[in-house]
């Protein structure tokens, strides 16, 4: 055993992410599992005009991590949006946007490291899938427990992988779409974009009903501000993350988006699998299907190391506020292993229930995610918003990273949440969540109340070691 283990108590998180490290992260966390293989979902919804959609949603999330920003420069902690909460909102907030993150995350990973062994099934369908999802989980898990700059350099390169393929593909396609590079020399031009019922062949509610998967596409950016305790110099790194969020979204999904739309009818795709696989075969990559599994994989790995990352970090954060365990308020090496271990036991089991539960219950449970999801963004802004109120004229004006237009800005993001909520109780698809999330917070409060869960009055300060 180690000194650090026997003195836990005098060693906080390290600041060991560089600015390379937070960028990619950033970069990272907005493409997931679903831009490569269910954005033909979403788009089958509304047809060209998901581009509308994922720019409005876009500038929801753009305000969201702005107001994130403001604070997270302001007082660069490990808690993040879960401290903010408490001290802002309330403690009963604070716990049930810690406790309901941690719990998203959970469910997140379980579908990622599943996803992980369906598509490794592919190369080896004679391997069973649970050692596929255990492998990645404990690779996973074991790239968090080294150290801060491990996790950091592992999100760098499984980031860049995406983001590679991604540009690739949006520079071919354009190549096809104004040269017609692999299609024989002829242009394909973008007349698809209206040629098919038009550019919003299924209307407005069409592009309503994509919304809430849309926003899905989006859970993960928030993980810029979890950062914070960990980053090398947080006011400077932390804003031009999220500064650059909102032209990513436009590149990586409305980039690829309009590409691939414009290349193929909208109501053909996901009749043959990936768009991005039917692109990069009609530029003659025949072995477009392995590239792009491969890099499937890379995304579900890359979302479960954060995920793990995050359930670490909130889960240390709220036992130093009181509302966990203290065990888990300890660190070694700067990293909070027993918060990890706890994290990565309880996804165990959550792999066990994948394969024990019938998937239509995996699907509810799921729901949890996109309705917690919702509730985060939510807190972030009430939190920013009373944030701002505290704060005197003199204060306010001494502000290194500042909320636009604010406190307009602020509530029509609110707004356009509660919009998302509205459409998920108007669809019976999305229903569920309404039913799931609601009681999973009720669950919490009663817990709440019943331990007594207050966070202790003088809880440890989460600044991070230097």
């Amino acid at each position: 055993m180690s000194v650090a283990d026997h003195q836990p108590q005098h060693e906080s998180l390290h600041r060991d992410l560089g600015e390379r490290h937070i960028r990619l992260m950033a970069l990272g966390a907005c493409i997931g599992v679903g831009l490569f293989l269910g954005s033909a979902k979403a788009i089958q919804m509304a047809g060209p005009a998901i581009m509308l959609s994922y720019i409005i949603g876009g500038l929801a999330i753009l305000v969201i991590m702005r107001a994130l920003g403001e604070m997270a420069v302001h007082n660069p902690v490990a808690g993040s949006f879960s401290r903010y909460a408490q001290d802002y909102l309330g403690p009963l907030a604070g716990f049930l946007t810690g406790w309901n993150y941690w719990f998203l995350w959970l469910v997140t990973c379980v579908a990622e490291i599943t996803a992980v062994a369906i598509y490794m099934g592919v190369w080896f369908p004679e391997v069973p899938r649970w050692i596929w999802a255990l492998a990645a989980l404990v690779s996973m898990g074991s790239i968090n427990l080294i150290a801060v700059r491990a996790f950091g350099e592992f999100e760098f390169w499984f980031a860049l992988i995406k983001i590679v393929t991604i540009v690739a593909m949006v520079v071919a396609g354009t190549g096809m779409i104004v040269f017609g590079l692999g299609n024989d020399g002829v242009a394909t031009g973008i007349a698809n974009l209206w040629e098919h019922g038009g550019f919003m062949p299924n209307g407005v509610q069409g592009v309503l009903m994509s919304l809430q998967m849309v926003m899905f596409a989006y859970l993960g950016v928030e993980m810029i501000g979890l950062t914070a305790g960990e980053a090398k110099n947080p006011q400077k790194t932390i804003p031009q993350a999220i500064g650059s969020v909102f032209w990513r979204i436009l590149l990586f999904y409305v980039g690829a988006l309009f590409v691939i739309l414009s290349i193929y009818p909208w109501n053909e795709i996901g009749t043959q699998g990936s768009p991005f696989v039917m692109t990069f075969e009609s530029l003659g990559i025949k072995t477009a299907a392995g590239i792009i599994n491969f890099v499937v994989i890379t995304a579900a790995l890359s979302s479960c190391n954060g995920g793990i990352f995050s359930t670490g970090r909130m889960l240390y954060s709220l036992a130093q506020q009181g509302q966990a365990p203290r065990a888990f308020a300890v660190t070694s090496n700067g990293v909070p292993r027993r918060a990890l271990l706890l994290s990565g036991a309880a996804l165990l089991l959550g792999v066990l229930l994948n394969y024990l539960v019938p998937e239509k219950v995996f699907v509810w449970v799921t729901s949890i995610a996109t309705f917690g999801a919702i509730w985060t963004w939510a807190m972030i802004l009430l939190a920013q918003m009373k944030f701002r109120r505290s704060l005197s004229p003199a204060e306010q004006g001494k502000l290194q990273y500042r909320m636009w237009l604010f406190p307009v800005s602020s509530y029509l993001a609110m707004a356009f949440l509660v919009l998302v909520v509205g459409l998920m109780a108007y669809f019976p698809d999305t229903r569920v969540a309404l039913y799931v999330g609601p009681a999973f917070l009720a669950l919490l409060v009663v817990l709440y109340r019943v331990f007594n869960l207050a966070p202790a009055k003088a809880a440890e300060p989460v600044g991070a070691a230097a």
